[in-house]
């Protein structure tokens, strides 16, 4: 039989949109489409993983090419990155210059994402908010044709002020999508305006290959903290030091619990002053720690429960918890707030006490201190909600899923 020739097949790329010739086998159907993602939290390889996941989940449909930048000084209570590339990833991966980058509403991607841009894409993901500079860059650099889709954390009805109001409505003008995270940012933007559009509804994902329980990790923990593994248990916190984060009622809590405990704290923030003060009076069993991403599942490996104690704010809720899977992911009992999203992740898996009732949050933390039962049963709900809900292989195949619809 003779070889056959590549013909053209015309993809038809929505109503008053040109159609494209795209290159393609006859003995294949399919046609490779051009997925581009990127966003200011690319910079942290463990947040690439969703790239790398649409890349295997995609192959033979979809080319996914993941862009971030080379740097990113975050603000007061975020740990500037710069990013580093790893061997495992599957799509391709662009790193850009960001500018201004410890104001997250003024950064600028520049020239280099332009240019990036111009070229022809099938789609391009935006985890970036539309409401921000860089948002509104993107919806100006973007080629006609090419499907735009944001993905938003906006929890709160919210009046921005101009520029930022001209920018959500301008963004939001070229969009074709958006995705969210939680119900209560679902809730909010479907009754705001500029976001009658196609949306999903998708949890953030956790890396289970990082993220999982293993005690070799606990015990390295413990050893870099100068704690025996077989102490009291430990009471764990991840995320910002800052007060709407709940540590005030945290510090209450525990100071009120009786049973033994021992507390670890991952992160940086306003507060990190007062809760070392805290800290000082409870000697030993107390450690405060600023680490890198990629550190966090072995101190997360050595909590015995993991409080996320968030306050609901008049500007903010809780958006989601990242720190609510990973947890999960390493089997680790939760106890949370009713802020926002968090009694929606943790669903049987975990304990939700009011945010405000301090008395509540000291039962729920000595309950669980005194029974290892119980904290293996919630441990175990919480992996196997990682597995099948959280997992980024299932969070990819919701956006590709998305994609194709759009």
């Amino acid at each position: 039989m003779a070889n056959a020739t590549a013909q053209p097949v015309y993809e038809q790329r929505g109503p008053g949109l040109p159609t494209r010739a795209t290159l393609t086998h006859p003995s294949s159907k399919r046609i490779m489409r051009k997925l581009l993602t990127l966003g200011h939290s690319y910079v942290v390889s463990l947040n690439r993983r969703l790239a790398h996941e649409m890349a295997l989940a995609g192959r033979g449909k979809w080319e996914v090419t993941c862009v971030a930048p080379r740097y990113f000084h975050g603000g007061n209570d975020l740990a500037p990155v710069t990013l580093e590339a790893t061997l495992e990833e599957a799509n391709q991966l662009h790193a850009v210059p960001a500018y201004f980058t410890s104001r997250l509403h003024v950064f600028s991607y520049g020239l280099e994402l332009r240019s990036l841009l111009r070229q022809r894409w099938d789609m391009v993901h935006a985890w970036e908010e539309p409401y921000i500079l860089a948002g509104w860059e993107i919806s100006r650099w973007v080629q006609s044709g090419t499907k735009l889709v944001y993905r938003t954390a906006q929890s709160n009805s919210k009046v921005y002020p101009p520029p930022f109001s001209w920018f959500e409505r301008s963004s939001m003008a070229r969009a074709c999508g958006w995705i969210c995270s939680g119900r209560s940012v679902e809730e909010n933007l479907r009754r705001r305006a500029g976001y009658e559009r196609p949306h999903l509804l998708s949890p953030l994902g956790v890396d289970l290959s990082v993220f999982s329980p293993s005690s070799s990790q606990r015990a390295a923990a413990a050893s870099k903290l100068g704690w025996q593994v077989s102490g009291p248990p430990v009471v764990g916190y991840v995320g910002r030091f800052v007060p709407a984060k709940g540590l005030h009622l945290l510090m209450a809590a525990l100071d009120a619990v009786t049973e033994p405990w021992r507390a670890l704290f991952l992160g940086a923030g306003a507060l990190e002053g007062e809760l070392r003060e805290w800290a000082a009076r409870h000697q030993d069993r107390v450690r405060i720690l600023r680490v890198p991403h990629e550190d966090v599942p072995a101190y997360l490996n050595l909590m015995d429960v993991l409080c996320a104690p968030s306050q609901t704010t008049a500007a903010w809720r809780e958006q989601f918890g990242r720190m609510l899977v990973e947890a999960f992911a390493c089997s680790v009992p939760v106890i949370g707030s009713d802020s926002g999203e968090i009694a929606t992740v943790l669903g049987d898996a975990g304990v939700v006490v009011g945010e405000t009732d301090v008395a509540g949050w000291t039962r729920a933390i000595q309950d669980l201190l005194a029974s290892p039962d119980r904290r293996r049963e919630l441990g175990a709900r919480g992996l196997d909600l990682a597995r099948s809900h959280y997992a980024w292989p299932v969070v990819a195949g919701q956006y590709l899923s998305f994609f194709d619809q759009l």
